[in-house]
């Protein structure tokens, strides 16, 4: 769990961490795993078409693993409860020198989440560091609550939509660069970016969204969303099955339909949506 310090700082600046969570061969081991998956389908998950690097665990069985650390769920939990369910989650990845960026924004702006309970857990696969384009946040930022959002560059954008809070940068601007096996946590409203990767190596991060079971979605139609702590007496999400083989047909369909209704839903921003990742929060 985090220790009251953890928690207090993460509710005056709105973010926390980087917190250890993997060994460098359980990094080893996810990250070859995501790679034997590119390799199969001839092509980066970043420029593969379609979703896919949206609600990624509904097609990859290792992503399971990684949504039920048991680091961060506990992390978690020292914020929002116990029960727990994933409301999605994005691949967010960038290559060397691919320009790929995200705009300032909140993950609120897409998410239509009532309480807006939700903390994003950025789980770090390689060092994502000032140099590979690692998030840059404002601090306190969060306090402001939910903030007006125009439609702005898209190209590279990882944001699909162009979506932006003109916060500009400014002198309190931080870099929260998070190791390779850690995870750093931020809130739904923390105004954040990135830039793009200048390294030379890959960037790799899975971003997974937490809520409590009692918060609901308030935009449409019933969604699914994953249990992974505790119990859900409160049914606002149907359950998402776990895929049984990477990328099977079931998994497939599972996956498309997951997808289609959150990004019909959610204006078809974080993963081919949004970096809201709506997409997820980046």
């Amino acid at each position: 769990m985090l220790t009251p310090k953890q928690m207090i700082d993460y509710r005056e600046h709105g973010y926390g961490g980087p917190f250890p969570a993997l060994s460098m061969a359980e990094v080893s081991r996810f990250r070859e795993e995501l790679e034997a998956f590119e390799a199969s389908q001839g092509a980066r998950l970043s420029v593969l078409p379609g979703q896919i690097r949206a609600k990624t665990h509904l097609l990859l069985p290792f992503m399971q693993e990684l949504i039920r650390l048991k680091p961060v769920l506990d992390a978690v939990e020292s914020l929002i409860g116990s029960n727990l369910l994933v409301y999605h989650l994005t691949c967010w990845l960038k290559e060397p020198g691919d320009g790929a960026f995200t705009s300032w924004h909140q993950d609120a702006a897409y998410f239509f989440l009532d309480p807006p309970e939700h903390v994003t857990a950025w789980i770090a696969l390689s060092d994502a560091t000032q140099e590979s384009g690692c998030m840059r946040v404002i601090p306190g930022s969060h306090r402001r609550g939910a903030i007006e959002h125009g439609k702005g560059e898209t190209n590279n954008n990882l944001l699909s939509n162009g979506q932006f809070v003109d916060s500009g940068e400014t002198a309190l601007t931080q870099f929260l660069e998070v190791p390779a096996g850690h995870f750093s946590l931020h809130d739904t409203y923390l105004v954040h970016s990135s830039a793009p990767n200048k390294s030379s190596e890959r960037r790799i991060g899975i971003g997974v969204s937490y809520i409590p079971t009692r918060v609901r979605c308030t935009h449409g139609g019933p969604l699914s969303a994953t249990l992974v702590r505790g119990d859900d007496e409160y049914r606002h999400f149907r359950p998402e099955p776990p895929p049984l083989r990477a990328y099977d047909a079931e998994a497939v369909a599972t996956h498309a339909e997951a997808t289609h209704n959150f990004f019909s839903q959610h204006g078809s921003d974080r993963s081919g949506a949004a970096e809201p990742e709506a997409q997820d929060g980046e």
